[in-house]
């Protein structure tokens, strides 16, 4: 497998502090990885790197086979990298059908735009939006508003959200945090599933059940370094990680 994303040395500060020292980190198209550490390790500030809300002071992020240093954030949505966010901020006036209509109508409209295309129809865009929502199973609460939505169902929106840009790489970040023993194996299959569809996967997560069943690789960050990364049985017993992360 070709490499999707690739991050070489990448840096981040804060004032004095630093957040992210030397990450290089490769991501093969199809893969799922998972990405832990303690809080305060450097998750964020490297996804926001990744994803163009931050910008880093060293190293380069290139997507599938281009630099994206300089590119905003929604620009690089548009190139196919989409994240969901730990904390879901819906539009609360709107459904959740309109909700997934507005990725659709500011990023795959927007690619397709240009000499030789044309707009997705509205009709298009309303089974579309459907759709997603049907695949994480929301179709029920389809013209429904997100103040109706349980937790789980919030999480689920987020996803479909994400994936309504049509993703090559999807980020997902903390997407089971409080949830029950059976709503997290729902994100599990969930994600599995949209891996099987062609869609690569990081996974940001504490739940370390969760880590293990995703994972086919896990990348592991403290105080901004990564420590670790390889196969997931491995990394667990790697006694750096099990001081700095697991616990003795």
């Amino acid at each position: 497998m070709s490499a999707l994303l690739t991050v070489e040395g990448v840096g981040k500060r804060f004032g004095g502090f630093v957040a992210l020292e030397g990450i290089d980190l490769e991501v093969k198209q199809g893969e799922r990885i998972g990405l832990i550490g303690p809080n305060g390790s450097g998750k964020s500030t490297l996804v926001n790197c990744i994803c163009g809300t931050l910008r880093n002071e060293t190293g380069k992020v290139r997507f599938a086979g281009e630099t994206l240093d300089g590119l905003a954030a929604h620009e690089r949505t548009r190139r196919g990298l989409a994240r969901s966010f730990q904390l879901p901020r819906p539009f609360g006036s709107l459904t959740l059908v309109e909700n997934v209509r507005i990725p659709i109508l500011y990023t795959v409209n927007a690619r397709k735009a240009g000499p030789g295309h044309t707009h997705v129809p509205h009709d298009a865009i309303d089974a579309r939006c459907r759709d997603l929502l049907g695949e994480v199973g929301l179709s029920a609460k389809a013209d429904r508003q997100p103040r109706d939505l349980t937790q789980i169902e919030m999480r689920k929106l987020e996803l479909a959200r994400a994936m309504a840009a049509e993703p090559k790489l999807l980020i997902a970040d903390e997407v089971m945090a409080g949830l029950s023993h059976a709503e997290v194996d729902e994100i599990i299959a969930l994600l599995i599933r949209l891996n099987g569809q062609g869609i690569t996967v990081i996974m940001i997560e504490h739940i370390m059940r969760a880590v293990m069943e995703v994972s086919q690789r896990l990348a592991v960050l403290v105080a901004g370094r990564k420590i670790a990364d390889g196969d997931p049985r491995e990394v667990v017993r790697n006694p750096e990680v099990v001081r700095a992360y697991l616990g003795e």
